[in-house]
């Protein structure tokens, strides 16, 4: 274990340092060695989770192996944690600091203190001076740049203190360029006042009027001074931090001659009162530049000033006071913000038990309730990590959890929420409702939330260290589909509203709703997503939602998967919504009991839902009916991926989990043109090198996602007309290993791909025999064009997928086989297949559950392969050719040509071109006028006219009939 040391009541510049050392040595974690500044623990009640803190008493004294302490030098500066500096096994001890003048009595192996304003600044260098070096662009979190941002402004005054520096200027403008929140930084960040403001400062607090309203707080104040005062606007910052206050106007009236400015004016000339409004506010939807603007003032919506003359002062106050808290919003409530339903355990549930159900669901805590339900407690994952750590897995939580709690309710504004975390140093509120746990508001929900409140107010041209959020998407829903689904939408909404439930719009819908460009959006396949509680029984509320709305619409169909709780309304060929199928979802999260498996799935909250989605373009959801209707959520950022054109996976053990979501990361990329994003395909290829399939498929005997989930993807690819890019991606990333781990896509693999796609492309309206005259000069004489001739289709726009190549045949005369239709993406997954060794070629078709007759196709393939080419060189008669070769299906000689040298090649052509089609010259009815009795004789009989016209033998019909007439003469 590596750790960063900040020394006892640490400021943001030991925070900060040790932020970017973290980023610098991955893994390492940060001990506050003795409390923190006031303003830093504020900080850390909201971000705490940010950024890899460790509590002292969590750490083993054993397991650590280097020490780097920030911003101090001097072991009474680190309280108990200097202990360990005297650790016999420590393989590193380092010291940055910027305090020279300091005595150093810390044994380090590595010291950097150097002349700067801010120790942060030594780390940040090294940071900008690792990135530079790169070859790879990689940016810090806006989390990280922000802290070490703050601990330069701190430690610098923002760049005023004497002992500043070009460096810490350097350094604090490279983390604005890394997306440092300034945001963040002003509300952290303590400038200095004049000794006149400060008097004015102690004035306004003694005379500041104030209202709550919503939640937020209002206050105003008017100072009167002799003449105009410069720096108000730092006052008035000041006066905010103070007051805690959400919203400001500091007023300033002053006498003012006309004289004071122009020399030319008479001394007598009259003295005026001037007016002066700096206005400040942290409030969502309020707008201080309009509120000025009647009196032309302005500036930005949350920071604006007025100056005007000859106006009542307290009257003018107090009148823009009031239209400011009309401009206030209702803030969202506890019950818009939770997360429902919650994962609780009983106070008898054992520390690992718990400790298993946080891994599952990925939680950081779980509220713990008696047997009536009432909530007895919450135990954090730093509770549970310091049982463990100390060996009590086996104790039952009760001894662990946080009994006292501070509780909500559904109805509390997000101002209290915020109030209260902050106070209390909270991580999670229950919400109770009539004394029942209904849901839960973690720190991460009020940071989400405040987040996108910043985000919508600094709009979407905001680059690295924000998500672009469009307040409402509503307007552009409902003007790119047909009125009549809009209205079956607004119906839906209705009803889930009327059963206390709220809807979404999810998926693949809103992505293409954000990518398109034509006015009309063109939706068959749209995902709904109800996030509440079943009602009545096991089924859920979707499925409750749709069998509702089934009984509105007769005409579709309603299908039921109770074991997914998720219900199908289908309409085919109807006025007014054509092909539709409509899925409605209950809110539910998964779990993977192992890598590729079947998942596991539980009614949860929208946000799991979204959670447990492939990638980040497709977890973005759409609010549909009041409140905030049309409302985008996009927790992950999926708006950044679209804007980049970039598919980025949600987690890091995503396709360890399902590897189908490989083949749909190169689907989705190449369908959209985009770039499967750098680390995600770090992750494709991590999950591919493992092993973890195979593994798993020897231990467990099966993988599912390996089986029918596999051959779906495959499907979807191989069908597409982009599928020759698909694969070549796949055969870059690897991951036919999926379907065999032996399975590449080599050279001699894409010659048969290519050859076989020529085949199929070459029926067109053509007649059986043109269309294997076709076949025979593609794949004879073309095979030399297609060897080391780079491919054609890449990067070009596709053919579109044409008919099954055996749907344009006729039946082979007398073959006991009929031929059989098989799709074009069956014929290139078995051509894949049977370049696997012949022993795996039957299993892996039966692992993917392809149809009898194709598995049997792949496990006879060997077998004839080998006949053929034993008994080929003997055919020197076409007759022979013909017996021999139609008795296969013309599927698997296809595959055997494909497989064959150039010589077995051209007699399959020939027999399919020139011979395939020829007919004896009489038939059965022709035998029986002849007077032969119908039995199996006829067959010989067939035969043998068949093999003499073939080689040349017979010519006309009289000849046929002379040469039955010798060989089976009539008694």
């Amino acid at each position: 274990m590596d750790l960063v040391l900040c020394h006892t009541t640490a400021d943001f510049d030991a925070l900060g340092a040790a932020v970017g050392l973290c980023v610098l040595r991955p893994g390492s974690r940060i001990v506050l060695t003795g409390g923190s500044h006031p303003t830093v623990r504020d900080f850390l009640a909201l971000h705490r989770d940010e950024y890899p803190l460790i509590e002292r008493r969590s750490v083993n004294p054993q397991q650590i192996r280097s020490i780097t302490i920030v911003d101090a030098s001097g072991r009474d500066r680190l309280g108990k944690a200097a202990e360990w500096l005297d650790l016999p096994h420590l393989k590193e001890i380092a010291v940055f600091d910027h305090h020279l003048q300091a005595d150093s009595d810390i044994p380090a192996t590595v010291t950097q203190i150097e002349a700067v304003g801010a120790t942060t600044t030594l780390i940040v260098e090294k940071l900008k001076k690792q990135a530079e070096n790169s070859d790879t662009a990689s940016r810090l979190l806006p989390s990280e740049a922000t802290v070490m941002a703050l601990g330069i402004h701190v430690d610098t005054g923002s760049l005023t203190f004497e002992g500043a520096t070009a460096r810490d200027a350097i350094a604090l403008a490279w983390l604005m360029e890394q997306g440092a929140s300034l945001g963040v930084i002003a509300e952290y960040v303590e400038p200095g006042l004049s000794p006149q403001l400060q008097d004015l400062l102690k004035e306004a607090l003694n005379n500041l009027r104030s209202e709550t309203l919503h939640g937020y707080s209002v206050a105003w104040v008017l100072l009167s001074t002799e003449s105009y005062v410069p720096g108000l606007s730092s006052l008035a910052s000041r006066l905010l931090d103070l007051t805690e206050t959400d919203a400001l106007l500091l007023g300033n009236v002053y006498k003012f001659s006309e004289n004071e400015n122009n020399r030319n004016i008479a001394p007598e000339s009259p003295v005026s009162n001037r007016l002066t409004i700096i206005g400040r506010s942290r409030i969502e939807g309020t707008n201080l530049s309009e509120l000025f603007k009647p009196f032309g003032g302005g500036g930005h919506a949350r920071a604006a000033s007025l100056a005007t003359r000859d106006v009542d002062p307290l009257l003018t106050l107090n009148q823009l006071a009031d239209e400011l808290k009309a401009q206030i919003p209702h803030p969202p409530t506890a019950r818009e913000l939770m997360s429902s339903p919650v994962r609780s355990i009983r106070p008898e549930t054992s520390v690992g038990e718990a400790h298993r159900i946080l891994l599952r669901y990925g939680h950081s805590g779980l509220s713990v309730v008696d047997t009536g339900d009432r909530l007895a407690g919450i135990i954090s994952r730093r509770d549970i990590d310091i049982a463990l750590h100390h060996g009590f897995s086996h104790a039952p939580v009760k001894g662990y959890m946080t009994p006292q709690l501070k509780t909500i309710a559904p109805d509390t504004l997000l101002p209290e929420i915020e109030s209260l975390m902050v106070t209390y140093d909270i991580g999670r509120l229950p919400v109770l409702e009539n004394g029942q746990l209904v849901g839960i508001v973690t720190r991460t929900d009020v940071l989400r939330e405040l987040h996108q409140q910043k985000a919508r107010d600094r709009g979407s041209n905001a680059k690295f260290s924000d998500c672009p959020v469009p307040e409402s998407v509503e307007q552009l829903l409902r003007s790119r589909i047909s009125p009549e689904l809009w209205q079956l939408l607004s119906i839906a909404a209705n009803l889930a509203q009327n059963s206390g439930w709220q809807l979404y719009l999810v998926g693949g819908a809103v992505r293409d709703l954000l990518l398109a460009t034509d006015d009309t959006l063109a939706l068959t396949d749209i995902d709904l997503v109800v996030d509440g509680k079943c009602g009545s029984d096991d089924s859920g509320a979707g499925v409750e939602l749709a069998a509702s709305l089934q009984k509105l619409y007769p005409g579709s169909r309603l299908d039921v998967h109770g074991q997914f709780q998720t219900a199908a309304l289908l309409w085919h060929k109807d006025s007014p919504f054509g092909s539709l199928w409509v899925d409605i979802a209950t809110a539910r999260t998964e779990f993977y009991p192992y890598p590729a498996a079947n998942p596991e799935v539980e009614a949860s909250s929208i946000r799991q839902d979204l959670y447990r989605r492939d990638f980040t373009i497709n977890a973005l959801a759409v609010r549909l009916g009041v409140p905030r209707s049309g409302q985008l959520l996009d927790f992950f950022c999926g708006l950044l991926d679209l804007e980049a054109k970039q598919i980025r996976v949600l987690h890091a053990n995503s396709f360890i989990e399902d590897p189908t979501r490989i083949y749909r990361a190169v689907r989705f990329a190449v369908r959209l043109g985009f770039e499967i994003e750098p680390q995600t395909e770090g992750y494709i290829r991590h999950a591919l090198a493992s092993g973890i399939y195979y593994r798993i498929q020897g231990e467990n005997g099966r993988a599912p996602a390996l089986e029918t989930r596999l051959k779906s993807e495959l499907k979807y690819i191989l069908q597409a007309p982009y599928w020759k890019v698909a694969l070549q991606m796949l055969g870059d990333l690897q991951a036919l290993r999926c379907i065999h781990p032996s399975l590449e896509l080599d050279r001699e693999l894409w010659r048969q791909l290519r050859l076989l796609d020529r085949c199929l492309n070459g029926r067109k309206k053509e007649g059986t025999t043109r269309i294997l005259t076709r076949i025979h000069g593609l794949m004879i004489e073309g095979e030399s064009r297609v060897r080391g001739k780079k491919e054609e289709g890449i990067g070009k726009k596709e053919e579109k997928e044409k008919a099954t190549i055996l749907k344009a045949q006729s039946p082979i005369p007398n073959s006991p086989f009929p031929i059989i239709n098989i799709p074009d993406w069956q014929m290139r997954l078995e051509v894949l297949i049977a370049y696997l060794a012949p022993e795996y070629r039957g299993k892996v078709a039966a692992n993917l559950q392809l149809p009898a007759d194709s598995i049997k196709r792949l496990e006879v393939l060997e077998a004839g392969k080998k006949q053929l080419a034993e008994n080929l060189p003997k055919c020197e008669l076409p007759s022979q050719l013909v017996l021999l070769l139609r008795n296969y299906e013309l599927p698997v000689l296809i595959a055997i040509a494909l497989q064959s040298p150039r010589s077995a090649r051209r007699q399959i052509w020939e027999y399919l071109t020139r011979w395939a089609n020829v007919d004896p010259p009489l038939n059965g009815n022709d035998l029986k006028a002849l007077g032969y009795q119908p039995g199996p004789g006829f067959k010989r009989m067939l035969d043998d006219l068949l093999a003499a016209k073939l080689d040349g033998d017979l010519g006309d019909r009289a000849a046929a009939i002379s040469f039955l007439a010798q060989r089976y003469p009539q008694t």
